[in-house]
């Protein structure tokens, strides 16, 4: 989530040539007078494929550097809206290459500002839920199309909702604070926030065009772009313009719960400008110099500062500091989850969860796939099991052991030793701290589905449910299979995922009564080939695996 170019690096390893077959038996419709739709900026053309009008690389606003974005300019002849837009610039390339209708790669850009819609129709006159598509990548990567799983199809055929992705400017594009520099860099610190808001201004104005409703908007997202949910709830530039918020893996004190002191970022941006030999009344040079010239000399800074200012990294693996907004008193007044939850959102329904080995099997396992896949939990002897226990947790072994057998009966004893609480408790303190408002409901989940592919050593690792809630399994089986039971836990989430966008609650059929949380009962629904719902079962286990961490 933090540290990675994309939040979907897990997938990326794994994930090849998943959608090398997918183009054979697409129906594909596209023409001049095929998919026009005229929003507030002009008409574009999209295509039809498979029943769903798609349009790509929509422009919803534009910015100067380190500026707040404007309206987008408006157009007179038809635009193309075929292929995806510019990403933001970052150190890494995007993956993806020859995506339909995407040409051979995604452009690195400052002109980034666009989006991307899948809809069932523009001409039938319903006013169906959109749900807002945040990408993962911290908030220094990424882009809304990093992975083949964001591709919101499927999910807006069966689930019947207008489906939006967004590009928006990032790490030190997005966030470098040049406040002290001038009147026009006032927000400079938080303009990727901003992007956000203008994007979903855009959503407002023109969700009817794509038979949404403007008044019904879900904003989601996985990893940062969970973060970028939980950032938004404390924006209040961006109340009214969501009407309820899911959070996958991206609950995480430091970037998104908590967000950055101008102390800290004030001292970036001027250690920054030195590295540039840049003097302050000269700030506007920035505009004549390279992504990659900032980028050096504004990642040297973010390391002396966290050096000088003991800043832990928000993996808790030492001293370090990645972007992310400022909480500067103005455009971001307060923590989005602090000691309690923002005010700005107590009206605002939260789903909110993670997934049961998040980060563990990425890094322990990831990095050495062939042996992983032959010598893993699957096949390990009990003696090997609890040596491994004992070599990882210490004195702490047994005690976590039978609070993980307490916890999950049903489970190989060896999958203790992955069991996440890097993201499991800051997700359960975000929805204890939501609960406790007495508010709009909060629900909690754990996406516990082992991956069957090679040998089932990655287990529920970070960003597997996105598939999942995407309903999009066939453009990336090579992660998951594509078997009768992965087909149905899709199934079930992604009707709740829609569920709780249509109405604020996410029980439907098929799936155990999924209870309001609570700090007394601490409900979670467990998404696994048999769903179920447990109470306060794991509070034990991640107090043993985190001594110091209160929640």
């Amino acid at each position: 989530m933090i540290t990675l170019k994309s939040s979907m690096l897990a997938i990326a390893l794994v994930l090849s040539v998943a959608h090398s077959a997918h183009a054979t038996n697409d129906s594909v419709i596209a023409a001049p007078n095929i998919a026009v739709a005229e929003i507030q900026s002009g008409k574009i053309q999209g295509f039809i494929h498979n029943g769903i009008y798609t349009y790509r690389g929509v422009p919803y606003a534009k910015a100067e550097r380190f500026q707040d974005p404007q309206p987008a300019d408006s157009w007179n002849n038809l635009r193309p809206a075929l292929t995806f837009g510019n990403i933001c610039p970052q150190v890494a390339a995007n993956p993806l290459e020859n995506f339909l209708f995407s040409g051979p790669h995604l452009k690195q850009s400052d002109d980034c500002l666009n989006l991307n819609v899948w809809t069932p129709s523009i001409s039938d006159g319903q006013k169906r839920p959109v749900m807002v598509w945040l990408h993962g990548g911290g908030f220094s990567g990424g882009s809304s199309i990093e992975s083949y799983a964001y591709d919101g199809e499927n999910l807006s055929r069966t689930g019947d909702v207008v489906v939006i992705s967004v590009n928006h400017r990032l790490n030190v594009m997005g966030h470098l604070d040049l406040s002290a520099y001038g009147e026009q860099y006032a927000h400079s610190a938080n303009e990727g926030v901003l992007d956000l808001v203008a994007a979903l201004q855009w959503v407002k104005a023109n969700a009817a065009v794509f038979g949404g409703d403007a008044d019904n908007v879900t904003i989601f997202g996985e990893s940062g772009g969970g973060a970028k949910v939980l950032t938004l709830m404390a924006t209040p530039a961006a109340k009214g313009f969501f009407h309820k918020a899911i959070v996958e893996s991206g609950a995480v004190e430091g970037m998104g719960m908590t967000l950055l002191p101008p102390e800290t970022t004030a001292r970036v941006a001027e250690l920054t400008l030195q590295h540039l030999d840049i003097k302050p009344e000269n700030v506007d040079q920035l505009n004549t110099l390279s992504y990659q010239a900032i980028a050096e000399a504004s990642q040297k800074a973010l390391n002396e500062t966290a050096k000088e200012q003991k800043i832990l990294s928000v993996m808790g693996n030492g001293i370090g500091l990645a972007w992310a907004p400022s909480t500067d008193g103005r455009y971001i007044p307060d923590e989005p989850v602090g000691e309690k939850y923002p005010n700005l959102a107590k009206d605002v329904p939260l789903l909110i969860g993670s997934n049961m080995t998040e980060w563990t099997t990425i890094f322990a396992l990831f990095g050495d796939m062939n042996k992983a896949q032959l010598d893993n939990k699957n096949n390990w002897t009990m003696e090997q099991v609890s040596e491994k226990m004992h070599t990882l947790y210490g004195d702490r072994a047994d005690a976590i052991g039978k609070a993980f057998a307490a916890a999950y009966p049903d489970r190989n004893p060896a999958d203790a030793l992955y069991v996440d609480s890097f993201l499991r408790i800051p997700a359960l303190k975000t929805a204890r701290l939501k609960a406790d408002q007495k508010g709009a409901p909060v629900y909690n989940y754990l996406f516990a589905w082992d991956t069957p592919i090679l040998g089932g050593f990655a287990m529920s690792y970070h960003t597997s449910e996105i598939p999942f809630v995407m309903n999009s399994l066939a453009l990336t089986e090579t992660a998951h299979g594509n078997g009768d039971e992965a087909k149905a836990l899709a199934d079930k989430m992604s009707r709740a995922w829609v569920a709780f966008a249509k109405t604020g609650n996410p029980n439907v059929s098929g799936l155990p009564e999924w209870p309001v949380y609570s700090r007394e009962s601490g409900a979670t629904m467990i998404f696994d080939d048999r769903p179920q719902v447990k109470t306060d079962y794991d509070a034990e286990l991640m107090k043993l695996l985190n001594p110091k961490t209160s929640f």
